[in-house]
């Protein structure tokens, strides 16, 4: 195989948003912005990938990977040859159940389950949408972005459930979760190639913070810290 006809996806989760930051106040996941460290961390990602020459751009759609996008891009020295990010729905992350009728004792399984180890089809996020139906709908994107010949390099922004999704198909093939693929926000990961035939160049590469000196914490695992210290809080709504 001729090495350069490698097909390239620059697969990003999308950079920091902040769920329950306002006790008095929680942002709906489907209207949540970046914070102002996101902000920079999807600045980051644009200098580092400076000198990429991409293609095409798709996103889940949510306004966090658009904007997520759009400031890679302003940091791109050549412009994509089509700009506008496409919207895939098919690859935003776990649909909720209510956690607001989860018990206090409940909530880390309920948050942590699909992110532990190598979850059970069955397991759901928050008691919503289950590990299976993420892996389906994910599957159904990305067969339809390989069918499609018309790129050589791509930016997919997206979310660290889908993103698990991504790379365990890529390491295993159809079936299992791996979720100790951590994804911190703004991560860049490199996949080069086809199906059967991949080479991973970079899983979860932070160019804000390349040594993770930062929290050994999972990004999930500070998600239910916020949420936590949002539902204990006696401002809230």
């Amino acid at each position: 195989m001729d090495a350069s006809s490698r097909r390239r996806i620059y697969l990003l989760r999308h950079a920091d948003v902040a769920y329950y930051a306002d006790p008095a106040r929680p942002v709906v996941p489907e209207e949540a912005v970046l914070t102002g460290a996101g902000l920079e961390q999807a600045r980051a990602a644009g200098r580092a990938l400076a000198e990429v020459r991409l293609d095409r751009i798709v996103t889940s759609g949510l306004a966090r990977t658009d904007e997520t996008a759009r400031l890679v891009v302003q940091g791109l020295e050549h412009a994509p040859s089509h700009p506008a990010p496409e919207h895939w729905p098919d690859l935003q992350e776990y649909r909720l159940g209510d956690v607001s009728v989860i018990p206090d004792g409940e909530l880390e399984d309920a948050f942590l389950g699909p992110f532990r180890g190598t979850p059970h089809p069955s397991a759901t996020y928050l008691r919503g949408e289950t590990v299976g139906s993420l892996l389906k709908r994910v599957s159904a994107a990305r067969e339809r972005l390989y069918a499609d010949p018309g790129w050589n390099t791509l930016l997919l922004v997206a979310h660290g459930g889908v993103n698990r999704a991504i790379l365990s198909w890529v390491i295993a093939g159809s079936g299992p979760f791996y979720a100790q693929f951590e994804q911190s926000p703004g991560c860049i990961n490199i996949v080069d190639g086809e199906p059967a035939s991949f080479v991973v160049r970079a899983v979860n590469a932070t160019p804000y913070d390349l040594a993770q000196l930062g929290p050994r914490s999972t990004s999930v695992e500070r998600i239910v810290e916020e949420y936590r210290a949002y539902r204990a809080s006696p401002d809230q709504a």
